[in-house]
């Protein structure tokens, strides 16, 4: 779609634009203060008094452009000029994440001081440069809003509790059903995989089991985790996400070690496969150990031993096929 340079505009139409730009921004704070309002809520008042201070800039400009140019307004949006960031958006984004929402205000607020230094090089009627000049130095001040939100949670304590929030809604969403898949996708398969190298001594039907069974648990365990609860009460997240996170790591903790029977040497690939099966149990241990708080001894001695039991199973049926 064809776009008109901001140069070409007319004093009228920056005006308009101007009314559009402050509409926009007024609802995108209003969109993130009440996507941050549950978890965020310092956070999501300071978003809700940048929303009524945007929408006192657009009433401001609404008023100046009544009086010159009187009460029709052109409908010019930001992709309709060229030179505007494209952002996506707000209500795509979820959850929020609150130093994404402090890089995209940043942004926005960066962009539209620019807006307006080009805006007052366009206007000469002595009102309208009062009121742009204003804007600008309020925007100025809007610029340093990231940074000066963060002192002021700092300060207050709000930005460690949101911290603490934050996190444990990344354990309870991400973490928790990551490590369930990981876990499940690493420690069942063993079994089969091995059993069936042992059984064969060969590579390709070790490899073809253990794909089987990789991506058959990962969908099983992606339809357990998004079947088992919606959400709304556990704090876990979407039941679509969750299991998605699930199934993919369970697959992916399988095919970590099916992989190496992609080798055609039975001994090497058996070697390979088995170092990336000590490398996946350590890996799971130390997540165990940094995200669910259990002691890092602890933790490995119970994947280790659940995973050589299951490891030495497979192999044991596997020779006496």
């Amino acid at each position: 779609m064809a776009k008109k340079s901001f140069s070409a505009l007319t004093e009228r139409e920056v005006l308009a634009l101007a009314i559009q730009l402050e509409e926009e921004d007024s609802r995108v704070y209003g969109d993130f203060a009440e996507g941050l309002r549950e978890k965020y809520p310092a956070t999501a008042k300071s978003f809700d008094e940048m929303q009524a201070e945007e929408s006192r800039h657009r009433q401001s400009l609404l008023d100046i452009y009544r009086q010159r140019f009187g009460d029709h307004i052109p409908l010019i949006r930001r992709e309709d000029v060229k030179g505007f960031i494209e952002r996506r958006p707000v209500w795509l984004v979820r959850p929020l994440g609150i130093q994404a929402v402090r890089k995209q205000v940043d942004v926005m607020e960066t962009e539209t001081i620019q807006f307006y230094e080009r805006a007052l090089e366009k206007t000469t009627d002595t009102s309208t440069r009062k009121l742009l000049g204003d804007l600008v130095e309020v925007e100025r001040q809007h610029s340093n809003f990231a940074e000066t939100l963060r002192e002021q949670q700092e300060s207050s304590g709000a930005r460690e509790e949101e911290d603490r929030s934050g996190r444990r809604m990344f354990v309870l969403q991400v973490i928790q059903p990551g490590l369930a898949g990981l876990m499940d996708g690493s420690v069942s398969t063993l079994a089969p995989i091995f059993a069936a190298a042992f059984a064969t001594h060969n590579t390709r039907d070790a490899f073809l089991v253990g794909l089987a069974a990789s991506v058959g648990a990962g969908i099983s365990m992606a339809f357990a985790e998004a079947l088992s609860d919606d959400g709304s009460l556990t704090g876990r997240g979407r039941p679509i996400a969750r299991g998605s996170v699930t199934g993919l790591m369970t697959a992916a903790g399988g095919i970590g070690h099916t992989l190496p029977f992609l080798i055609s040497s039975f001994h090497l690939a058996f070697t390979v496969a088995v170092l990336v099966v000590a490398v996946e149990l350590a890996v799971i241990s130390y997540v165990r150990h940094r995200y669910m708080d259990t002691p890092l001894l602890s933790s490995a001695f119970q994947v280790i031993v659940g995973g050589t039991l299951v490891f030495a199973i497979g192999i044991w049926i596997g020779g006496r096929g």
